[in-house]
């Protein structure tokens, strides 16, 4: 295409490339485009593989577009946000090239079997229809592939008696082989494919996420960063609306660590499936984000006294670890209950009070003395409290719904 430019506009063209090219042989080129330029022609410097120059280098030929000395066309397969410096990336038109269409392809594919200077136009060359429509497919866009392809099943076929090469699907099969995956572990590919079974996943179809599973399996992504994609999304994703979702995940990812591939896969696709089917609620991720938010925006609110830890009397006699109400859980005061009937009299009857009537250490208070009532409401009233606070589902609900409602009034 950069020739394709040169030519069109009637000027100099340049080209290197970046994995043998260095400084030096920029300003080699800079030499010469300014020679075109006393001549009256412009220069078109074209870098391939562009990325592999290191900052110093791109730096390098920052000046001279900017100048006009050239005009600068570059070709990277990786993503130019990353791998170009920012000052000459904005100094430049970013156009991505995509796959040719099918159609496209076939007429690549069906010229150079015509062209007889720069094709196979001097063999007489019979390509069956089921034949093209699986090199089609199995090309995927790229045009050179199609030609390495049909280059290669011509070279093996054997003509007949009219002298005619027949090129069918198994001879078309045995010319491509197996293609390479286009997948990239440290590029745009590996997240953008990631990206694509997470989301299929949150989506609900099942379907999807296994092929993209099938793609990263395929491409020998390691399997142990997808089980750690499937153990968050069993967090993030489901959550509580299937509290089940993380040991599953969880298991997955032990088992492929225990057992590795292939058969690694197999739990893992189990999980997948068992994710994607399954009801989904992102309420405590939220809920985390809420909370994450009010304590790097809010005030810093101290914790409130009830709540607090008393290991001494000094601080229980300022109110920490003081219960407001007494109003408790049956989990809460079991061991309490436990103490308060060792310490009965004897001959008391050793059943629960009443729910409504119960109060925790009653007897305590009433037979140890001071200084038991005041180690048993040291260990037992901070978890009562806790438990009123925080574990009571209403109010579990309330702080879903509303970060602030861990402000103490």
């Amino acid at each position: 295409l950069a020739r394709v430019i040169a030519g069109m506009t009637d000027s100099h063209f340049i080209g290197l490339s970046a994995v043998t090219s260095g400084v030096a042989d920029l300003r080699q080129a800079v030499e010469e485009a300014r020679e075109a330029g006393a001549n009256g022609k412009g220069t078109v410097l074209f870098i391939d593989e562009v990325h592999r120059f290191n900052k110093a280098q791109q730096d390098a030929i920052l000046p001279h577009v900017e100048n006009g000395t050239v005009v600068f066309i570059g070709a990277t397969t990786e993503n130019p946000s990353f791998e170009v410096i920012s000052a000459l990336l904005s100094r430049t038109r970013v156009l991505t090239l995509k796959p040719l269409t099918d159609d496209e392809v076939e007429r690549v594919v069906r010229a150079a079997l015509a062209d007889p200077d720069r094709g196979l136009g001097r063999e007489r060359i019979d390509v069956e229809p089921d034949a093209l429509q699986f090199l089609l497919e199995v090309a995927a866009g790229d045009a050179r592939v199609a030609l390495n392809a049909v280059e290669l099943a011509v070279e093996i076929a054997q003509p007949d008696s009219d002298g005619v090469k027949r090129v069918d699907r198994v001879l078309m099969e045995e010319a491509l082989q197996r293609r390479a995956p286009m997948y990239d572990k440290a590029g745009d590919n590996h997240y953008d494919t990631i990206s694509a079974f997470i989301k299929s996943i949150r989506a609900s179809d099942p379907d999807a996420a296994m092929y993209w599973l099938a793609r990263m399996l395929e491409a020998g992504e390691d399997p142990l960063f997808i089980a750690r994609r499937v153990v968050i999304a069993a967090a993030e994703d489901v959550g509580m609306a299937d509290p089940q979702a993380l040991p599953v995940a969880v298991a997955a990812q032990q088992a492929v660590h225990f057992v590795g591939l292939p058969e690694g896969a197999i739990p893992l696709a189990q999980a997948v499936v068992y994710l994607a089917t399954a009801p989904k609620s992102n309420a405590s991720y939220m809920a985390l984000n809420r909370a994450l938010e009010e304590v790097r925006t809010g005030r810093p609110h101290p914790v409130p006294l009830h709540l607090r830890n008393a290991p001494t009397g000094l601080m229980r006699s300022l109110g920490s670890g003081a219960t407001t109400s007494t109003r408790t859980t049956t989990r809460a005061i079991s061991p309490v209950s436990k103490t308060c009937r060792r310490n009965s009299p004897a001959g008391a009857s050793t059943s629960p009070a009443p729910r409504a009537t119960r109060a925790p250490c009653a007897s305590a208070s009433r037979r140890g003395g001071a200084r038991r009532r005041a180690a048993a409401e040291a260990v037992f009233l901070p978890l009562i409290c806790h438990c009123e606070e925080f574990h009571e589902p209403a109010k579990a609900r309330s702080f879903a719904t509303s970060s602030r409602a861990i402000a103490p009034e």
